[in-house]
């Protein structure tokens, strides 16, 4: 997605966005302008349910509370930042490894 014009004069090529609305502007003058009229602010999408089931694996620990709760874990299931990471074929490789093994 590249730059896109100025929604005020029409002119220029936008270098902001209000942070209200996320209205592309190109100045401070028509920043203002566009103040003059109030705006609404930008509602984001409702994130869409993860389809991710977590598995009902038994686990064995030495301290239980290390173990995250389920809560906890659903809302690193559903991060956009975690997801993300989760792309990258060497930590997928990791994480692998260390879902195979058979601990020790």
């Amino acid at each position: 997605m590249g730059p896109r014009q100025c929604e005020v004069c029409k002119d220029a090529q936008s270098k902001y966005k209000c942070p209200s609305c996320l209205a592309p502007y190109c100045s401070l003058v028509c920043f203002k302008k566009h103040k003059e009229i109030p705006c609404v602010k930008a509602v984001s999408p409702e994130p869409k349910p993860c389809p991710i089931k977590l598995p009902e694996k038994p686990c064995q620990v030495d301290e239980p509370t290390l173990l995250l709760q389920k809560e906890r874990l659903e809302s690193l299931a559903f991060s956009s930042e975690v997801r993300e990471a989760l792309k990258d074929v060497e930590l997928q490789n990791v994480i692998g490894k260390i879902d195979s093994s058979t601990g020790t």
